[in-house]
């Protein structure tokens, strides 16, 4: 099985290229929809961060109060920290029974698990391969206010709070630039999608 990694900044497409990714018949597994689940209400993951942010950051019914905890922990790198040594690992041995499974079931598969912080949090090193999915800087700017209703202070901050695009792209043994829009980044996505199964067979 080819262990695949994507990665890339906010807002720069990586949930439009795991879609392609997926019709083009790959496994894909998003990293962000594990993260909700390690810190649903009952985890262990909620309750420790509970512990850390106070009940402050929990909505009526219990759950976690995203925007409540984005406030926070984008404007203070301490805090972000803290929280990624909470979810991080919670997030990886998920990752890996996921891999895992599809390997006993599917040993010629190519598994993609896309991540924002993999090359953060060092998770990159179990990978084959490294995909990193970038656009222009103004390109992510306008998609991160559109998408989040940020002020454009918002979104910078939030943009400067992570690692720069061109220090992820030396990660990279594939780059997909999501700039241009859906037809270009298909077009490199499935180019993208010969060489890896060039690698599988």
């Amino acid at each position: 099985m080819l262990r695949v990694g994507l990665t890339g900044s906010i807002a720069v497409g990586k949930t439009t290229v795991c879609g392609l990714f997926r019709e083009l018949g790959c496994h894909v597994l998003d990293a962000d929809l594990v993260a909700r689940e390690v810190v649903e209400p009952g985890t262990v993951g909620l309750k420790r961060i509970v512990e850390h942010f106070g009940e402050g950051i929990l909505l009526d019914e219990g759950s976690l109060d995203r925007a409540a905890l984005g406030k926070i922990i984008f404007a203070d790198a301490g805090d972000r920290t803290v929280l990624n040594s909470i979810v991080h690992p919670l997030v990886l041995e998920r990752q890996n029974e996921w891999l895992t499974e599809i390997e006993n079931t599917e040993p010629n598969a190519i598994a993609i698990v896309d991540a924002a912080l993999m090359i953060e949090s060092g998770g990159y090193n179990r990978f084959n391969k490294i995909i990193v999915v970038w656009c222009n800087a103004d390109t992510q700017i306008s998609r991160l206010i559109a998408r989040n209703g940020l002020s454009r202070f918002e979104a910078e901050q939030r943009i400067a709070a992570q690692m720069p695009q061109e220090e992820k792209k030396k990660f990279a043994d594939l780059l997909i630039d999501t700039s241009d829009g859906l037809e270009s980044t298909r077009r490199q996505t499935v180019a993208t999608h010969q060489r890896l199964l060039h690698l599988v067979e």
